[in-house]
């Protein structure tokens, strides 16, 4: 525990404050075991010029911090212990910067989330901030969205787009296999066979250590498993499963991906992504099997 909790102070570290406009249409989540448990859920939280991530949590929880200030140890009482701790996502994308040191701009989603570790340290993307990144983007900066799909004028291509342009976005489309990039935020659609060979997606095969995704996909596609939150097996997956995850490569922008054992899986993850907040909203990724979500990590 020692060792984890000096390299999360490393990563929570550092500081400064400073006068100026308030950021505009921020929001603030905090919860518990990967979203399961909501503590604190505003779209007006009290805000002050110039606010850091930790100065903006410190306005609207009671906050106990460690390491000069940098690592946050406990919100409203609910302190990290053996193999759990806080960490936080800016518009989905797990921040490469201490709190104290990373600035909230306009349109942002704060998430800070109370979970355990012991399956993986490092959850580089999630979903549940819908519909960031696509409209805020990433640090303070809007970035391209781009669409690649296995059938460029299949139905659940075209459904992802629709959702898309319904946020105001004009999505680009290129064929599967363009690959990975810190200028855009890509969604792969389609059956698995296709999307593995994306450097960013076939993370997924490999579980939560390589992806951070509480799932592992078979090469072949044929299932999917949903782990729970200690990295076990929770459910195997069959025919008519479909999945919506988000992952990154290095530094680069989240790549999402929407696949699933099948056609009716495809279209069924492509389904949940269309109806945006609703299904996706704080969970860290979305199973869907017999019609039904399975957030991950599963229960």
């Amino acid at each position: 525990m020692k060792c984890a909790a000096a390299l999360i102070a490393v990563a929570l570290s550092g500081c400064g404050l400073g006068a100026g406009k308030p950021p505009s249409h921020v929001s603030l989540t905090v919860s518990e075991d990967f979203g399961a448990r909501p503590l604190v859920q505003t779209e007006q939280p009290h805000r002050g010029g110039s606010d850091t991530v930790m100065r903006l949590l410190q306005r609207n929880a009671r906050v106990d911090t460690r390491y000069g200030g940098g690592f946050v140890q406990s919100i409203d009482g609910r302190a990290g212990s053996a193999g759990t701790d806080w960490f936080y996502y800016v518009n989905g994308v797990e921040a490469p910067r201490g709190a104290a040191s990373t600035k909230v701009h306009d349109g942002d989603h704060v998430w800070w989330d109370r979970h355990r570790w012991r399956a993986t340290m490092r959850v580089p993307a999630v979903v549940g901030a819908y519909p960031e990144p696509f409209v805020h983007g990433v640090d303070g900066k809007r970035l391209p969205v781009r669409i690649e799909c296995a059938q460029p004028r299949g139905a659940d291509c075209r459904a992802i787009s629709d959702a898309l342009i319904k946020l105001g976005l004009i999505p680009g489309k290129s064929a599967l296999g363009a690959g990975a990039t810190e200028a855009a935020v890509r969604v792969l659609i389609g059956p698995w066979p296709a999307l593995r060979v994306d450097r960013a997606a076939v993370q997924l095969e490999r579980g939560p250590r390589a992806s951070g995704v509480y799932a592992r996909i078979a090469p072949d596609g044929a299932s999917i498993t949903a782990l729970d939150a200690r990295g076990g097996v929770a459910q195997r997956l069959g025919p008519g499963a479909g999945l919506v995850a988000a992952t990154r490569v290095a530094d680069e922008a989240p790549t999402w991906v929407v696949t699933g054992t099948d056609a009716a899986g495809v279209s069924a993850a492509a389904s949940a992504f269309a109806q945006g907040e609703s299904t996706l909203g704080d969970k860290f990724a979305l199973a869907i099997s017999d019609g039904r979500g399975v957030p991950l990590p599963a229960p």
